[in-house]
């Protein structure tokens, strides 16, 4: 019986060593995914930089691997920013993203010599530019804009709607000026560029190309009308990754290439300079190198559907009810075998739209098999809940045929350890 394997182990093997619901993750996939970007977001005109969008998955383990690959990060609160701590990542490659920052999380930030905030609106880059005065700590900002791009994506992902929370939208001149001038006065912050993000999961170049085209044309009218004679340009993330048989993403590497190339060509057609490009990849950079083993239940026949109960469910991945995102899966060791028969895969926690996959085909399973699913590296453990109480799953690096635990699995008293009686 021929059983999956995952960074050189089997998923059998895996599951009894370390349990399941788990999350394992070929770190060999990883690693080689953080090789190619670096190798392809290169250029001749302008640094660049690949930073690693750490809301998709966080973990120190990760940080120092990725961090060995010459990548930097971003980040988006408190919590993250302590992790790269206490990984030890160079935290002047580290941008600090958020569009409601508290005065702890900039204090923080601060002292911890983050590389970058990115500033998403004017109130923000008055507290920014007050508590630096008072702790006496330069630091250097991007201004959030938002292009206006809209991308073909789920709603909750797209981000650059004229509406969207998030940065100052690109025709709301008088408020990006605000910053522009109050950042230009300031002895302690300074405005190093811009930054733009159109959304999650977007798997055509030209949303990103038409982003890079309209970011370009926004410096040509801000080092006209401001004089600021070179910038740095981030353009954010959101590359798609294959979920479905019928996605069709660009490689990571592809994208990479075609997205400074682009830019390469826009600002020699506008005549204008860049002194470093930024990339922000997350679920790119971890998603398909992620696998979810479950051990199936019990079965039931309900009206027209063939149920599977696996031992995990909307509480180790939410996107499903979230964003009615589709997976693939297979039986780990029957994924040879001819996908037969149609079951519905739902979890095991109290709410009906927990289903983990609502149609699929698989052979004839059983109490016991193990079932695979695939590209859960980004947003299952980070969107991880205690709903029900169940533990979230421990996390497991795999890689050249060995398997290390980097996250352990959350106990009954793990989950009470924080209650006062």
């Amino acid at each position: 019986m021929e059983t999956l394997q995952i960074g050189g182990v089997s998923a059998r093997q895996l599951a009894d060593d370390f349990g399941t619901p788990l999350y394992v993750y070929d770190e060999d996939k990883i690693i080689a995914q953080a090789k190619d970007a670096v190798k392809h977001f290169s250029s001749d005109l302008f640094d660049t930089e690949v930073a690693y969008a750490s809301k998709a998955f966080s973990s120190i383990a990760l940080f120092k691997l990725l961090a060995a690959q010459g990548l930097g990060f971003d980040v988006v609160s408190g919590g993250e920013l302590y992790g790269m701590s206490r990984a030890g990542v160079d935290m002047s490659k580290v941008y600090f993203h958020g569009n409601n920052k508290s005065n702890k999380e900039i204090e923080e930030a601060l002292e911890l010599g983050v590389g970058y905030f990115v500033i998403d609106n004017v109130m923000e880059c008055r507290r920014l530019i007050e508590i630096a005065m008072e702790k006496h700590i330069q630091t250097k900002a991007l201004l959030r804009v938002n292009p206006g791009i809209s991308a073909h994506t789920h709603e909750y992902i797209m981000t650059a709607k004229p509406d969207s929370k998030f940065g100052i939208f690109i025709d709301d001149t008088e408020h990006i000026g605000q910053v522009i001038e109050l950042l230009a006065e300031s002895s302690h912050v300074t405005l190093a560029g811009f930054h733009s993000h159109i959304g999650s999961q977007i798997m055509d170049a030209r949303s990103f190309e038409k982003a890079i085209d309209t970011m370009t044309y926004f410096l040509a009218y801000v080092q006209r009308e401001y004089g600021m004679e070179q910038t740095e340009l981030s353009i954010g993330g959101g590359f798609g990754i294959k979920y479905l048989e019928e996605d069709q993403p660009i490689s990571l590497g592809q994208m990479c290439e075609t997205m400074v190339k682009y830019t390469e060509r826009c600002i020699q057609e506008k005549d204008i300079s860049i002194s470093k490009l930024i990339t922000e990849p997350g679920r790119a950079m971890v998603g398909e190198a992620g696998y979810t083993l479950y051990t199936i239940g019990d079965r039931k026949r309900s009206g027209t559907k063939d149920y599977l109960f696996v031992d995990g469910g909307m509480s180790d991945n939410i996107r499903p009810a979230l964003y009615d995102a589709g997976y693939r899966a297979v039986l780990a060791e029957k994924y040879k075998e001819p996908a037969w028969h149609t079951y519905c895969i739902a979890g095991k926690n109290c709410e009906s739209g927990d289903v983990l996959i609502d149609t699929i085909k698989l052979p004839e399973a059983k109490s016991g098999d193990l079932l695979a699913v695939y590209s859960t590296g980004a947003y299952g453990y980070s969107m991880a809940s205690n709903y029900n109480r169940l533990g979230r799953p421990a996390v497991v690096f795999a890689g050249g045929g060995r398997a290390r635990v980097v996250i352990r699995r959350e106990s009954y008293a793990d989950q009470y350890d924080l209650e006062i009686e």
